[in-house]
């Protein structure tokens, strides 16, 4: 079992790996429905709206810099620092980076944390709930791992997986506003647009670029993760799963897609283990470091990443 799993006996009655009946059966699809189908939608409609209209450099910059919010919330928020505690941080910085998770739209972060968890201690086995390995062919398989696994899978009990995060009250408190966030990530990029603009058009450019279109293309390029870095890549250490390296993806995944890495090092805060893997995730890491907003940063030793490869 990994460290950042609960040590609890998986026999307990209360301790039940996985969970699965009729309401949480129904909660998984109403979340499907809300925060996967609506956006392409809304994506969609934002791409016709806008076809031939002209873009400025501030809606640019608005759609990056939420791309790049919402994506740190999840690499270094929901998976680095509360998934596998590769560091510590602020309670201001723990709190802000639940929210900027929350905005992406891919769970609260208690089963983002439990769902993650499980994947890690069954990758790419039978009861992995997101492997494209499962599958009876590769196309499927690209499919279920990279969204319809969400439709309905057996839930990951929180209470086994996640135990440290049931007993913070205030990370609990801030995650009851999931949905909450997920429109504050929808308004804020309009009303930002709008003051710098002066005008009610930035305003609808900020809603449709830094809110819609950004919700929809950051899902998309994490959900890679799950299909494409399984699949396609390099394997520079050895692992139980069948976890790659994706250069191409380095970038908007914000550091994920060194994946084979992070396989071969769960708890390191660090995913590009070479100065030309680029891990915007680990940069603002390392900057919270400096700036003494966090702390026991864990990093795998030269000898540790020699004694792993291939």
């Amino acid at each position: 079992m990994q460290a950042t799993v609960s040590p609890d006996s998986e026999e307990s009655p209360l301790k039940k790996r996985l969970i699965s009946n009729s309401y949480i059966k129904l909660m998984q699809k109403r979340h499907f429905l809300i925060c996967d189908v609506v956006p392409l939608i809304g994506c969609m409609i934002a791409i016709a709206l806008l076809w031939h209209e002209s873009l400025t450099l501030i809606d640019s910059i608005v759609f990056l810099g939420m791309c790049f919010l919402t994506s740190t919330g999840i690499t270094v928020g929901y998976h680095r620092l509360f998934t596998h505690r590769s560091f510590n941080a602020h309670p201001v910085i723990r709190q802000l980076l639940v929210i900027l998770g929350s905005m992406s739209a891919q769970g609260p972060v208690l089963s983002w944390v439990a769902n993650h968890r499980h994947h890690h201690r069954f990758s790419d086995q039978s009861e992995d709930t997101h492997s494209p390995h499962t599958a009876p062919n590769k196309l499927l398989g690209l499919w279920q791992s990279h969204l319809f696994w969400k439709w309905e899978y057996e839930y990951p009990n929180p209470v086994y997986y996640a135990p440290e995060l049931l007993r913070d009250q205030t990370i609990l408190k801030v995650s009851r506003w999931y949905y909450g966030w997920i429109v504050l990530g929808l308004v804020f990029p309009a009303i930002v647009t709008g003051i710098v603009t002066q005008s009610w058009m930035g305003v609808w450019h900020g809603f449709w670029l830094g809110g819609v279109i950004r919700l929809y293309f950051a899902q998309h390029t994490t959900w890679c993760i799950n299909s494409v870095c399984h699949l396609w890549g390099q394997r520079p250490f050895q692992t139980s799963d069948r976890s790659v390296n994706n250069i191409w993806l380095a970038l908007p995944t914000a550091g994920e897609s060194w994946h084979n890495n992070h396989h071969a090092f769960q708890n390191s805060a660090k995913f590009g283990l070479y100065w030309w893997q680029i891990d915007l995730g680990y940069w603002v890491i390392r900057l919270l470091e400096m700036t003494g907003l966090a702390w026991d940063v864990t990093v795998p030793t030269e000898a540790m990443i020699q004694a792993k490869k291939i």
